[in-house]
């Protein structure tokens, strides 16, 4: 079985663990570690070379798109971008993401997560 590795970024620890919370129990998801800014992201996406990082958009500091600027010239994992605000979701849009809602895996039932997280 093909596992996926995952990082959780997100500035808001509960923001985490609603996240973990909902891949914890995959069997094909490995959860190998969690950052709390952008530039701890940078940091563990380089050291631990996830496939999958859950991102969120807006974060003090280097926000997630200041992440994925930071990773250029470098393996980049795919990247899912979190966010709980609907203007974050539109800057998704605006910068040619295919998939942002706005709920991310934090909304939709579960067949839908599950589906957004293997993409």
């Amino acid at each position: 079985m093909l596992r996926v590795r995952v990082l959780i970024v997100d500035d808001e620890s509960l923001a985490r663990q609603r996240v973990r919370r909902l891949l914890q129990n995959e069997a094909d998801v490995d959860i190998v570690g969690e950052a709390e800014s952008g530039h701890e992201a940078v940091t563990m996406i380089r050291e631990l070379q996830p496939d999958l990082v859950c991102l969120d958009v807006q974060m003090p500091g280097l926000d997630g798109f200041g992440v994925l600027r930071e990773l250029e010239g470098g393996r980049v994992p795919m990247v899912l971008f979190v966010t709980a605000y609907d203007r974050s979701g539109r800057h998704c849009r605006a910068r040619g993401v295919h998939r942002c809602d706005g709920g991310g895996v934090r909304g939709g039932d579960a067949r839908e997560r599950n589906n957004v997280s293997r993409r």
